[in-house]
């Protein structure tokens, strides 16, 4: 039998396997690019058998963070169209959608131009169902989900043990991080406050909005999608209290076109190695097909498609650029509101229930039930500061990048064995084309692959779904090679391209 047992230091169920008669690839996190991963190393059609787990500690496999809210307000922020992990069918997610009970269930998700834009948890589900699908699909890999947290992971013999929370492990060739994303990471200046009951910490656990009162005038920290969610998930609730949302630039996520998006740009045949001449080829191209009729979103489709070739052609100093000055004028063009979340927004916005101030906070205290928030308006005289009181706060920054390997016990734990450094920018997590981790004397681990967000240090544009989608097909590809070089069914290596 090819699938053996170890008997020691299991868990109580004795579900969690060690496999060493077969190779074992582990992935470590199942979210959207764990999902993904799984999904394509399933579908490969590797004709020799082998185990695959996936360790994730929620039930549905590819929700993560992003998708598996339970807030009917929280929506895919793409159309359906182009969701999917699946490259070669872009439509799939949207078929999916219309023939299952959950768009008889919202017909608020399909606009009236037709596109749909259904709840983050229904794509979470759908994610859920390919992965199941495809391991029914493939008896010869034995596959498994985990359902724990993965707390450690340590090198033994030419493999690595994969320890969980509850003290058992699994012994694995080949691990695959796809940790996901942060949780939010709280501005300095809230540090005193953050205590309080009516500070919501993360908006995206359940229930976080239950502490915020009708009448509560709430203030919001940060102006992206977090933000715009929040606003949809108050009002939802029956909120009517006056909404302040704050952020250093007061850049709000930009609407969808109605138009139809077709990337447009060659940006890459000539890469401009300043952040000076990037910006004037892409304003000069963006002006150009405006005059023809069409939206500047063919151009930020081209800079997403083309965007591992333009990252890498810049230096590191011209990256430290676009990080500080560039980096929330992009984010509020490419990662786009849905329309449903967008018309709450903007009907907010028209009739003053929210407000949205650029700006940044100097100093916070709470006094007699209330938060008292000092803030410096941006483009203001010297000195001008203006004091606002709030009765509750919502932290909607986003997710905290800066603190992705120490925010995180797995990654700080492989950081602190020196199998693990941080990318140069401190973005995330260090790793070479191949996708595999670079340890702190920047050597490249072939049995250590990570897949998804934080890696994109590396590879340029890799926080939307179609991007991190071809990143985590990539790693499945570079695991089905070491797969096959592992039992000698190729000569010597090869690499998996991810663009």
């Amino acid at each position: 039998m090819w699938w053996r047992r170890r008997c020691a230091n299991r868990s109580p169920d004795r579900s969690y396997l060690i496999v060493r008669e077969t190779p074992h690839i582990v992935i470590v996190g199942g979210g959207f690019a764990g999902a993904t991963v799984a999904l394509h190393l399933l579908k490969a059609g590797q004709a020799a058998p082998f185990a695959l787990t996936i360790v994730e500690p929620r039930a549905v496999i590819g929700a993560g963070l992003a998708y598996s809210s339970e807030d009917p307000e929280h929506r895919i922020n793409v159309a359906a169209a182009r969701m999917t992990p699946l490259p070669d069918d872009l439509e799939h997610f949207d078929r999916w959608f219309r023939q299952s009970p959950d768009a008889a269930a919202d017909p608020a998700a399909i606009i009236a131009d037709g596109r749909a834009y259904p709840r983050r948890r229904v794509f979470g589900r759908y994610v859920d169902g390919l992965v199941r699908a495809a391991a029914a699909q493939a008896p010869h890999i034995r596959f498994q989900h985990v359902q724990h947290r993965a707390s450690g992971i340590t090198p033994v013999g030419d493999g690595y043990r994969v320890i969980l929370a509850d003290g058992s492990y699994l012994d694995a060739d080949l691990v695959i991080l796809a940790t996901g994303h942060n949780r939010a990471g709280i501005p300095d200046v809230f540090a005193d406050v953050a205590g309080r009951s009516r500070f919501i910490a993360n908006p995206w656990d359940k229930n976080a909005l239950k502490p915020v009162r009708g009448e509560d005038w709430v203030l919001l920290i940060g102006t992206g999608l977090t933000m715009a969610d929040t606003v949809a998930s108050l009002r939802a609730r029956g909120h009517i209290g006056q909404i302040t949302a704050i952020s250093r630039r007061g850049q709000l996520p930009q609407p969808r076109t109605a138009l139809p998006v077709q990337a447009a740009g060659d940006f890459s045949s000539k890469p401009a190695v300043s952040l000076s001449a990037l910006l004037r080829q892409v304003r000069n191209t963006a002006r150009d097909l405006q005059g023809e009729g069409r939206p500047w979103e063919d151009v930020i489709d081209a800079i997403r498609q083309q965007g591992f070739t333009i990252w890498n052609s810049l230096s590191l100093a011209e990256q430290q650029r676009f990080q500080r000055h560039l980096r929330p004028y992009w984010e509020s063009h490419r990662y786009q509101i849905a329309p449903q979340v967008d018309d709450v927004l903007r009907g907010e916005i028209r009739r003053r229930g929210l407000q949205v101030i650029a700006g940044s906070f100097t100093r916070v205290t709470f006094e007699q039930e209330v938060f008292r928030v000092k803030l410096r308006p941006r483009g203001g005289r010297p000195g001008a500061l203006q004091e606002r009181h709030f009765h509750a706060v919502v932290n909607c920054t986003g997710p905290d990048h800066a603190a992705q390997i120490s925010g995180n016990e797995l990654l700080a734990s492989l950081q602190g064995q020196g199998l693990l450094a941080a990318d140069p920018l401190k973005l995330g997590v260090h790793v070479d084309r191949d996708s595999q981790v670079l340890d702190a004397a920047g050597r490249s681990q072939p049995g250590l692959l990570f897949a998804g967000p934080a890696a994109r240090y590396t590879f340029g544009e890799l926080m939307g779904l179609p991007q991190v989608t071809l990143q985590a097909k990539a790693v499945a590809d570079q695991a089905g090679l070491w797969l096959a070089n592992r039992q000698g069914d190729a000569p010597g290596r090869r690499r998996a391209a991810y663009a």
